[in-house]
């Protein structure tokens, strides 16, 4: 079990209340499909993936990233529980989707480059630290079912 303080709990809520889920949502996941290209490979039904370009400007993609940030919003809601939150989500990439766990991490480290190119020098160290466990243990949920 993670241990929250008040302040970890108040920067991970700030963050999430102030992003743009339809600008970081999207940018996220392209940044992953394009700089990890191997990921693409669990997309196949999203279309032409084929450049930059084409990821960039994919609907599928784009709507797919939106979904991903919003999936957060149920850790979010439910932080003293995340295992729990997410075994069935946990169930599904791993039993029937068969996704590589390590792209839940590639996945989050984009999230954390978008996330802080946003927030720019608001992005504190504590900040990223906050951020980045808050990360790690839906990571950790998510791959759940893999161990």
């Amino acid at each position: 079990m993670v241990e929250w303080s008040e302040n970890e709990r108040s920067i991970i809520s700030n963050i999430f209340s102030n992003l743009d889920y339809n600008d970081i949502g999207p940018k996220a996941l392209v940044r992953c499909l394009i700089v990890y290209p191997w990921t693409q490979r669990y997309f196949t039904s999203f279309g032409n993936l084929y450049n930059a370009e084409a990821i960039s400007t994919n609907p599928k993609v784009a709507a797919h990233g939106i979904k991903v940030l919003h999936g957060l919003d149920r850790a979010l809601k439910n932080m003293d529980n995340i295992k729990a939150t997410y075994a069935e989500l946990s169930v599904l990439h791993s039993e029937k989707l068969h996704v590589d766990p390590d792209n839940f991490k590639l996945l989050s480290d984009c999230l954390t480059i978008v996330v802080a190119g946003k927030l720019g020098s608001a992005f504190t160290p504590e900040i990223q630290a906050t951020f980045q466990k808050f990360l790690a243990v839906v990571v950790s949920a998510l791959g759940k079912q893999y161990h």
